[in-house]
């Protein structure tokens, strides 16, 4: 069984008299440790499948299960629950608050979380080394690049050891040799922690970086990569 199945979901907006329908009958499956990435023209709901996976927001057909739980259909209390150690969200902007260091910024999904402080200490600890930013712990994010902040954003996203990790345009912000860096940066964590990764992106370089990517057309997904089958690749790493 996949670890995110996605069933036939639709979404709705509505726009004085006009409806528009981002996703019509939407199906995928991931399995656990995948990395899969997502492109489209602009405004074509890749960030909507993005935030429903998320459970930001909820489908008007179809269902969403992650890791055997039906999300859609969890009272608003248990899902507020679920997406706090279930779900890891990184955001094209770092959305991080100016007034904390960056270990405070990393320790915020932890609150929410039933834990002791030890064990905070310990999370936050692995989660700045996994991003190389252990030396910059105390630091305010006006005291670090843009490269540094999403570093943050990306520690803040795995510290709860969520089940499934998204990105929303993850470099859409960063110079060309920054976003290199933190698509590596993804990819590592993604093979190294076994994080299963969903990636929006309109750079179809940081597409190819996935296992499979897809592309949403008029409201329907389309997978534009096939993985080769075992033991038909070139050998080279």
């Amino acid at each position: 069984m996949a670890l995110v199945e996605v069933r036939s979901v639709t979404k709705r907006f509505h726009k004085g008299d006009e409806t528009i329908t981002p996703l019509d009958g939407v199906s995928l499956d991931i399995d656990e440790g995948e990395f899969i990435s997502l492109m489209g023209a602009s405004g074509t709901g890749k960030s909507t499948l993005l935030n429903l996976i998320a459970s930001i927001d909820q489908p008007d057909n179809g269902t969403i299960t992650i890791d055997g739980t039906q999300i859609t259909g969890l009272s608003r209390t248990r899902l507020a629950a679920w997406r706090a150690g279930g779900i890891g969200y990184i955001f094209q902007t770092h959305n991080l608050v100016p007034v904390l260091t960056a270990w405070e910024n990393v320790e915020l999904p932890l609150l929410l979380l039933p834990m002791s402080a030890a064990e905070r200490r310990t999370r936050i600890d692995i989660a700045l080394r996994a991003v190389d930013l252990s030396d910059r712990a105390n630091h305010y994010p006006r005291q670090m690049s843009g490269g540094q902040e999403q570093r943050v954003g990306i520690a803040r996203a795995i510290v709860a050891h969520p089940r499934v990790v998204v990105a929303d345009e993850p470099t859409g912000d960063l110079d060309p040799q920054t976003s290199t860096q933190i698509l590596h940066l993804l990819q590592r964590i993604n093979r190294e922690l076994n994080v299963t990764m969903l990636m929006v992106t309109h750079d179809p370089e940081a597409a190819a970086i996935a296992d499979r990517q897809f592309r949403l057309d008029h409201g329907k997904l389309v997978q534009v990569s096939v993985p080769e089958p075992a033991g038909t690749g070139s050998g080279e790493i």
